[in-house]
């Protein structure tokens, strides 16, 4: 089963979403899958070095106030997933652009859901800025990925407009909104869905499957 997950690695629902799927497959161990990263830039005009974050959200969301009402509810739903969502270290908006460079980097070390998973706890957990290509250095060695070529891949054009037809390829799906899940290119699933939710999707999936097989 190929199923496409489309995130950005500063959405802070995604992380959830990450969470829930992954105890949603674990239910389901003989369910053998392809999973797809796909890349979607919620704030793809951010310019390189960052921005603000506070300012940025509290221009996005009208105010101090709503941003402490939405973080509380994005820590409660963490907390029941093992995330400690630590909003107050951010201190940065980044451009997401070279994360995902560095996801697509990683499948040629088949390190792909580990650096996903690294980038979401750098950012979220430990307030780190993602948007720079030393801080994305350091996570890589940490996996063990290259360092010296890890550089030297986000200082160059590599994979920037791959990046950029994914998004542009989202939104032409029809996606506005993430994460987002599609099965095997026919079933679609937005938000960060409890993991029963998901099942249904999988085995609805499955079920397709099989009946495809003996046809």
């Amino acid at each position: 089963m190929k199923i496409e997950f489309i995130f950005d690695t500063v959405c802070p629902w995604c992380y959830v979403g990450k969470r829930r799927f992954e105890r949603a497959l674990a239910q389901r161990p003989g369910t053998r899958t392809e999973i797809v990263w796909r890349p979607f830039l919620l704030n793809p005009d951010i310019p390189p070095e960052g921005i603000d974050r506070r300012a940025y959200l509290d221009r996005k969301f009208g105010g101090p106030a709503r941003v402490n009402r939405i973080h509380a509810a994005v820590a409660a739903a963490g907390t029941a997933e093992g995330i400690d969502f630590a909003f107050d270290r951010i201190t940065r908006a980044p451009n997401t652009l070279n994360s995902h460079r560095m996801i697509r980097f990683a499948a040629g070390f088949g390190r792909q859901p580990e650096v996903v998973e690294a980038l979401y706890r750098a950012y979220f957990v430990e307030g780190l800025d993602i948007g720079l290509v030393p801080t994305l250095v350091a996570l890589g060695e940490r996996l063990d990925l290259p360092g010296i070529e890890l550089e030297e891949y986000l200082r160059s054009e590599t994979d920037v407009s791959a990046v950029l037809n994914d998004n542009a390829r989202a939104h032409r799906q029809g996606v506005n909104g993430v994460p987002c899940l599609i099965l095997d290119g026919s079933y679609a699933l937005a938000g960060a869905q409890e993991p029963d939710i998901l099942l249904r999707l999988i085995d609805i999936a499955r079920q397709s499957e099989t009946e495809l097989a003996l046809s």
